[in-house]
C-alpha cells in the first residue's frame, strides 16, 4: 500500500539535505540517466503491504507464507504463533545479523592484533599504554614485551566471543555498569558469549521453538548486551591500540574533497585494514612518483561511510588522507562524478548495483572483505591480515592504472564544489582531557543545567521517513538548541558532519548555556564518535559518568536517538540502548506494529524490567520537545 506522503513533499522534492548530494542527482543520475537509489525506493514505495510494512507476514517454513489479518479470519500463523511472536521473531533474526557483522569485525581485529604481534602485518602498537591496561583489566600479564602482551591480549580476546554459560562473561564482568550487572543478573538479561547468544537467538528462530514475544525480546536483549561488550567494545579498543586513540582534530568532508586530477582509491565499508595500510602505502614517495609519472598530482586515499570514519578519527588531512565524502546514500552520487579511479569495499554498506557506475564513469570496484560480493565485479580480496600490505600496493596499481584509463575515455568529471570542516577525534579520553582530565568537571557542568544533558545519536540514514539525512540533521539541531549536547556515530555522523554541526561555527546555532560550555572548551555542540560500532565507545562515556555518580545508567540525564535507522546493525544497538536502561527514539517505526502487546512491551512495560524504553516520532522539533522532557524528569529526580 502506497503511503499518501513522499519522502520527497518534505523539501519541496528534494532527494537529500546535502546541496552537493542534490546537485549530483540532478546533473548525473535523476531521469533515468543512472538507476539510483532515490528512484528504486520511490518504485518500491508504490507496491508495499502493509502485512510486511507491520511485521506480520512469515516466510520461514513452507506451512506459508503466513500473513495476520483479523478481518481474513487469519489470526495466528498456520503453526499456530501469534501476531506478537510473529514480528518479534522477524526482528530477533534482524538483531542476529547485526551482531553476527560486529562480531566479524571484532574477530578480524583480534586477529589482526595477534598478527601484528608477531610482525605480519604493516601494523604496529601504536598505544602501548592501552594495550597495557586492557590487558591488566581483562587479567593477562601485562609485565612483558608489547608484543607478548599483544599475543596474550589477542588470544584472550579470540577466547571471550565463545564464552560459555557458566560463571561471569569477561568484557561484561570487567566492564558493564556496576548497577547494570545487578540488574541483568535478576532480570535474566546477563549474557554469554556471543557466540552462544548468537547461536540461541538463530536456533530459537526455527519453526515451532519459541513462540513466545516475551522470551525472544529478552533474547535480543541478551544479545544486544554480548553485543556490545563482546564484540563492539574489545574491537574499539584494539583498534586504538593498533592505529592510535582518537584525539580532535580537523578532517574536510563532502563531495567536494574529491580532485579528479588525484588518483582517488576510496575505502567504503566498516572495517580499517585495508584502508590504514593504504594510507601507509602511499606515504611512499615511489607511490607518489609512479602517481605523477601516469599524469596525475599525486595519490589519495579518501575515506565513505564507516570505514573513512575510522580513518577520519585517527588521521589528520595531509597529502595522502583526503578526507571524508559521505554516508551510504552519498556513494552513487560519489562515483558518478568520473574522479574515483578505485572503489573498495569491505564487509557491509556497498549497494549492490554498482556496475553500471564502473562502467559508465571508469572506476574500478574491488571487495576488499570475504563478506562483500557485487555482481559483476570480478576483483575480490580475502582480508588476511598476513596479505594486506600486499592487497594495498595492488589497489595502487588498479588506481594508476584507472586514472590512466579515465584520461584515455576522457571521462569527463563533475565535482560539486562543496566541502565542510568538520571536527573529529573524539572519544571518552578525549573528552577527559577536554575537561581537564577530571571527570568531576563535566558532572559539574550538567549539573549546573549548562548541558541539560547528553544525546546519543547513533544511526544509518534512510529514505523512510525523509529526504537523505533530514531527519538526522534537523533532529540535533533541535536538541542542542535545548541545551542538549549530542554524541554521534554511524552514517549519522557523516551526516551531521557534513551538515556542519560538528564545527566550531555550529556553537552559534546550540542554546546559551551548551555555547557558553563549547566556546569555553573549543568543541562543537556535535561530537563525532566515529562509526556505528562506536556505540561500545559511547556507552564508556555513559559508563563512567553512572560510576562517578554511584548510580545506575537508566538514572542518568541522557537518551538515544537512531532518527534515520537502516538496517540489522541499528536494530541490535538499539536493543542494547534499552537493555542498558535508556530511553531510545526509533524512526521510522520498526516493523512490529501489528503486534499490540510487543509494542506494550517495548514501549511501556520494559521500564520496569530493564529501565529502558523505546519512544517514537518522525517530526524533529516533537522528537525534541519529548527527549527534554524525559531529561528534566531524570533531573529533577537526581536532585540536579
Amino acid at each position: 500500500m502506497a503511503r499518501e506522503k513522499s519522502y520527497r513533499d518534505v523539501l519541496d522534492g528534494r532527494v537529500s539535505i546535502h546541496d552537493s548530494v542534490q546537485e549530483m542527482y540532478e546533473k548525473r543520475l535523476s531521469d533515468g540517466k543512472m538507476s539510483n537509489v532515490f528512484d528504486r525506493f520511490d518504485a518500491q514505495e508504490k507496491i508495499r503491504c502493509n502485512f510486511c510494512v507491520e511485521g506480520v507476514s512469515c516466510q520461514l517454513c513452507t506451512g506459508g507464507p503466513c500473513r495476520i489479518s483479523e478481518k481474513a479470519g487469519a489470526e495466528r500463523g498456520t503453526c499456530g504463533i501469534d501476531p506478537d511472536a510473529m514480528a518479534m521473531r522477524d526482528m530477533l533474526l534482524r538483531n542476529v545479523m547485526g551482531t553476527g557483522t560486529y562480531t566479524h569485525h571484532a574477530y578480524n581485529a583480534f586477529r589482526t592484533l595477534k598478527a601484528t604481534a608477531e610482525g605480519k602485518t604493516p601494523f604496529s602498537i601504536v598505544d602501548e599504554q592501552k594495550l597495557r591496561d586492557m590487558a591488566a583489566t581483562v587479567d593477562v600479564d601485562n609485565t612483558g614485551s608489547k608484543e607478548e602482551v599483544a599475543l596474550g591480549l589477542a588470544g584472550t580476546m579470540i577466547d571471550q566471543l565463545s564464552s560459555g554459560y557458566e560463571g561471569p562473561t569477561m568484557m561484561v564482568d570487567k566492564y558493564a555498569p556496576k548497577y547494570r550487572k545487578k540488574k541483568w543478573k535478576d532480570t535474566g538479561l546477563y549474557p554469554s558469549g556471543v557466540f552462544h547468544e548468537i547461536k540461541d537467538s538463530t536456533a530459537s528462530c526455527l519453526t515451532n521453538v519459541d513462540g513466545y514475544y516475551v522470551s525472544m525480546a529478552k533474547k535480543a536483549l541478551r544479545l544486544g548486551i554480548a553485543t556490545i561488550y563482546g564484540s563492539q567494545l574489545g574491537l574499539n579498543l584494539v583498534q586504538d591500540i593498533l592505529f592510535g586513540t582518537p584525539k580532535p582534530h580537523s578532517i574536510q568532508t563532502d563531495l567536494g574533497i574529491l580532485d579528479p586530477d588525484y588518483i582517488n582509491i576510496v575505502f567504503n565499508g566498516h572495517e580499517p585494514w585495508t584502508g590504514v595500510a593504504t594510507i601507509y602505502a602511499a606515504r611512499d614517495e615511489k607511490v607518489q612518483k609512479r602517481a605523477r609519472q601516469a599524469g596525475a598530482k599525486g595519490l589519495r586515499v579518501i575515506g565513505c561511510i564507516e570505514t573513512g570514519q575510522e580513518l577520519a578519527q585517527r588521521f589528520g588531512m595531509n597529502d595522502v588522507f583526503g578526507g571524508l565524502i559521505g554516508n551510504w546514500l552519498a556513494i552513487e552520487p560519489a562515483l558518478a562524478t568520473g574522479a574515483i579511479d578505485v572503489f573498495a569495499m569491505d564487509e557491509n554498506c556497498s549497494p549492490p548495483y554498482l556496475k553500471p557506475y564502473e562502467d559508465k564513469f571508469q572506476v574500478t570496484l574491488v571487495s576488499v572483505s570475504e563478506l562483500v560480493r557485487i555482481p559483476g565485479v570480478e576483483r575480490n580480496y580475502n582480508y588476511m591480515p598476513d596479505k594486506v600490505a600486499n592487497v594495498a600496493q595492488e589497489l595502487i596499481s588498479l588506481g594508476i592504472e584507472n586514472f590512466k584509463k579515465r584520461k584515455e575515455r576522457g571521462i569527463e568529471a563533475y565535482v560539486p564544489q562543496i566541502t565542510q570542516e568538520a571536527m573529529a577525534g573524539f572519544s571518552t579520553e578525549a573528552v577527559l582531557e577536554t575537561v581537564g582530565g577530571n571527570l568531576a568537571a563535566l558532572v559539574e557542568v550538567i549539573k549546573e543545567g549548562k548541558i541539560k544533558g547528553i544525546v546519543a545519536l547513533v544511526n544509518c540514514t534512510t529514505l523512510q521517513n525523509g529526504p537523505h539525512d533530514y531527519m538526522t540533521v534537523n533532529l540535533a539541531r533541535e536538541l542542542i538548541r535545548r541545551d542538549i549536547m549530542v554524541i554521534t556515530g554511524g552514517c549519522g555522523c557523516e551526516g551531521l558532519e557534513t551538515a556542519g554541526l560538528a564545527c566550531l561555527k555550529a556553537i552559534e546555532q546550540a542554546g546559551s548555556g551548551l555555547k557558553e560550555i563549547c566556546s569555553k572548551l573549543q568543541i562543537p555542540p556535535v561530537l563525532p564518535f566515529g562509526t556505528c560500532t562506536d556505540t561500545g565507545r559511547i556507552s564508556m562515556v555513559v559508563t563512567a559518568i553512572a560510576d562517578f555518580l554511584d548510580v545506575d545508567t537508566s538514572d542518568l540525564p541522557v537518551a538515544v536517538t537512531a532518527p534515520q535507522y537502516l538496517e540489522q546493525k541499528a536494530t541490535i544497538d538499539g536493543m542494547f540502548s534499552l537493555a542498558y536502561g535508556l530511553y531510545t527514539h526509533l524512526s521510522p517505526t520498526p516493523p512490529i506494529t501489528g503486534g499490540e502487546n510487543l509494542v506494550k512491551l517495548l514501549t511501556e512495560d520494559l521500564e520496569g524490567i530493564s529501565g529502558g524504553k523505546v519512544a517514537l516520532g518522525d517530526e524533529p522539533a516533537a522528537v525534541a520537545d519529548d527527549i527534554e522532557k524525559h531529561i528534566l524528569q531524570k533531573r529533577k529526580a537526581l536532585g540536579i
